[in-house]
């Protein structure tokens, strides 16, 4: 990422606010900087030189004390405006982040969600020192270095030439150097990303691990992901230390040269003891902002990496989204419907082809991997086609009529009209009866269909508390009993389509047949249900089943 990257102004609009305030800081900063060098060789002078009286020096002290609080004034202000607009710009981006990868197809984000997590919790916040201390030292090396410079040559040409010529000694290592760190930061961001998500992999199976006694092996695993993480960060300080060192050396030499300059031409008498001393307090803000930035960069190193993978999901290109709104329909067509599997050219699903009709049950067969949950997906509108696609047919329509394919149509209006139950469902904070849709008596018979009613009545009735994810911060619901009380909430609902994936993979035999009965009642109600199965009694208790292959 550049130093001030076009793409954060564009993407995080709140950031450009906090750029303009960082200027005015910066000028105001500068302004206190130059006077008050002018002010400390005024009243260093005349004592020195030993002439100093009070009238001599009180009006220096003056100007310097009222110099120093308003830099000091303006220090305050910065830092404390730096704080809330980091927050400010973090947030807008994190919520452009969340809302673009929400956005993309179902199987991006199946692909990389667990990395958008870690990316938009852990990940972001990293921008914080970088907005803090990189962006604002990097407008004050703007308007300080050339200001203070300018002061300089226009004091004394000899210093002022040799700082111009040492000057650029600086940028140049920091270039050197960031590169190195920038790889770093980069290789850390990674390993954090895929840290998170093997640890939220292992969090959501921890049950069935140690169910089978395998605990031990996936924990080996995460302690070597966490030692691997403290060596890449490890490696970072590391090159950030000794980038630190390096500009320390420079800006010594350079204020070094300055000063023996000084104290030789004082000797000869050929400068002024007032022109020598605001030389030489100016001398190291020439070269403070640059040396402050390369320190500030190295700390904002992870953020620039943060910044840079999150303007990579924004760049992703969104799926088109339709306008017309949802047409009359009487019969969903799946003609021709394949998905590429990334970029390996294997399709998952090849071919689909599939009629579902309400009133009926349609499963959607297959090994695993063969595409079943992408064809789903596309049914729901979640999946854009790469060949084929679904249509939206009314029987009523004149013989001929192609019907509307699904891409046309406003999402929204389409998924105002479906419901979708997940094979392991996942609840945010709040009571069965929040997650459920409410206690109406719409909900209590799908509850009673779904067998939820003696789940209810078994955890301590409709306002059991329940944490994310499903695990209870009062009590925990196994898969089985979350995936019962999805479908109840979307047998409440009234949807025309309701799709459904695996619903009874993790239910006995008794709430099997419970959870079949429901969807053949949601079906004889006039729904269009679509069962994602491998169990024979699921297929069985379907008017259709269609084979999903991949290749």
């Amino acid at each position: 990422m550049k130093p001030l990257d076009p793409r954060l102004l564009r993407e995080a609009r709140s950031v450009r606010g906090w750029v303009l305030a960082s200027a005015a800081f910066a000028i105001g900063v500068t302004a206190c900087v130059v006077v008050s060098a002018f002010a400390i060789a005024q009243a260093l002078a005349p004592v020195v030189s030993g002439t100093a009286t009070l009238a001599d020096v009180r009006t220096p002290l003056v100007v310097l004390a009222v110099a120093v609080v308003a830099r000091a004034v303006l220090a305050w202000a910065a830092e404390r405006t730096a704080h809330a607009s980091a927050a400010q710009v973090i947030g807008e981006l994190r919520g452009r982040l969340l809302d673009h990868a929400t956005r993309l197809p179902h199987r991006w984000r199946t692909e990389h969600g667990a990395g958008v997590v870690v990316l938009a919790t852990r990940g972001l916040d990293d921008l914080e020192p970088y907005l803090v201390r990189y962006l604002p030292q990097l407008l004050l090396a703007a308007t300080l270095t050339p200001a203070t410079l300018a002061v300089v040559l226009t004091q004394d040409l000899l210093s002022g030439l040799l700082l111009a010529f040492t000057l650029p000694l600086v940028p140049l290592f920091m270039w050197l150097v960031g590169v190195t760190t920038a790889t770093f930061a980069r290789g850390r961001l990674a390993v954090l990303e895929r840290q998170g998500a093997q640890l939220l992999d292992l969090l959501a199976g921890l049950t069935t691990l140690r169910a089978l006694g395998r605990e031990v092996g996936p924990g080996t695993r995460v302690r070597r992901l966490g030692e691997a993480y403290r060596r890449t960060t490890m490696s970072t300080l590391r090159v950030a230390f000794l980038s630190g060192g390096v500009l320390e050396l420079l800006a010594t030499l350079g204020v070094a040269l300055v000063a023996v300059g000084i104290g030789l031409r004082l000797v000869e008498g050929d400068l002024t003891l007032v022109t020598g001393l605001t030389v030489l307090v100016l001398a190291p803000e020439v070269y403070l902002p640059l040396r402050m930035v390369g320190t500030h960069f190295h700390a904002s190193a992870d953020g620039v990496a943060a910044a840079e993978r999150t303007f990579a999901v924004l760049d992703e290109p969104l799926p088109a989204s339709g306008t017309l709104p949802v047409p009359d329909w009487s019969r969903i067509e799946v003609r021709g419907l394949g998905v590429r599997a990334g970029e390996r050219g294997y399709w998952a699903p090849r071919s689909v082809d599939a009629v579902i009709r309400p009133g009926e049950i349609l499963a959607l067969a297959g090994p695993s991997g063969s595409g079943k949950t992408t064809t789903a997906m596309a049914m729901l509108g979640l999946q854009p086609a790469d060949a084929g696609g679904v249509r939206l047919v009314d029987d009523s329509t004149p013989t001929g009529e192609a019907g509307t394919p699904l891409e046309d149509v406003d999402p929204a209006a389409w998924w105002a009209q479906v419901a979708w139950v997940p094979q392991r469902p996942s609840f945010g904070p709040g009571s069965v009866a929040e997650r459920a849709g409410g206690t109406s008596d719409h909900v209590v018979q799908a509850a009673a269909a779904t067998g939820l009613d003696r789940v209810v009545a078994r955890r301590g009735g409709w306002t059991t508390a329940l944490g994310q994810g499903g695990t209870g911060l009062t009590v925990g619901v196994s898969v089985g009993e979350s995936q019962r009380l999805a479908l109840t909430a979307a047998l409440a609902r009234g949807a025309r389509l309701v799709v459904v994936d695996e619903p009874t993979a993790h239910l006995d035999p008794l709430a099997e047949a419970e959870v079949l009965a429901a969807l053949r009642g949601a079906a004889d109600a006039g729904a269009a249900v679509v069962v994602i199965a491998h169990r024979p009694t699921t297929l069985a208790a379907a008017d259709h089943v269609v084979r999903v292959d991949g290749g």
